[in-house]
C-alpha cells in the first residue's frame, strides 16, 4: 500500500474518515432529474469509423473542448500514446468527475466514458467529440451512477 500511496493512488486519510457524512457545510454534488436522485450522469460513447485516433494533441484537445462545453471543471490531463500509428488510453480529471478514452485506430474505433456530476451536462460534449473524431456511427448509452432507492 505504500507504493501505492507514493504514487498519490491512495488517499492519506483514513478509510473510516473518509465514509464520514456530509458536513452540514459541504455542498452537496448529487442531481434530480426525472423524479430521480443520483450522483451523476456517465455517457458511454462508441465512436465507430472514426478519425484523429493517434494523435495524443488532437485528442486532449477534442476533450478539453468536450469538458469546457459541459461546464465541468479540468483538474489534470493524462494521455498515453502507444507509438506511432499506435492508440492512445488517457483520462481527463474533472472536479465534477472525468473524460476517459481508449482508441483502436486500426479498427477506427474509439471508447469514449463522459462521467459528470452536479450542474454539468455531459450531453453537451457529444457534438464537439462527433466533430474531432468524425465517426461513421455512433453508439451512445446513459447510466444514472449513484441512483438513490
Amino acid at each position: 500500500m505504500n507504493a501505492l500511496a507514493q504514487l498519490g493512488m491512495v488517499s492519506e486519510h483514513s478509510r473510516e474518515n473518509q465514509e464520514n457524512t456530509l458536513a452540514p457545510e459541504a455542498k452537496d454534488y448529487f442531481v434530480t432529474r426525472d423524479g430521480l436522485q443520483f450522483a451523476g450522469t456517465h455517457l458511454l460513447i462508441d465512436l465507430w469509423g472514426a478519425e484523429n485516433l493517434t494523435d495524443p494533441a488532437a485528442i486532449e484537445t477534442a476533450l478539453a473542448a468536450a469538458a469546457r462545453a459541459a461546464n465541468a471543471t479540468i483538474l489534470h490531463t493524462h494521455l498515453h500514446h502507444f507509438g506511432t500509428e499506435c492508440g492512445v488510453s488517457g483520462v481527463i480529471v474533472l472536479a465534477e468527475s472525468h473524460i476517459s478514452i481508449h482508441t483502436w485506430p486500426e479498427r477506427e474505433f474509439a471508447a469514449i466514458d463522459i462521467f459528470m456530476c452536479g450542474a454539468c451536462d455531459p450531453y453537451r460534449s457529444v457534438p464537439l467529440i462527433k466533430a474531432a473524431f468524425r465517426p461513421r456511427s455512433i453508439l451512445l448509452s446513459e447510466q444514472r451512477r449513484g441512483l438513490l432507492a
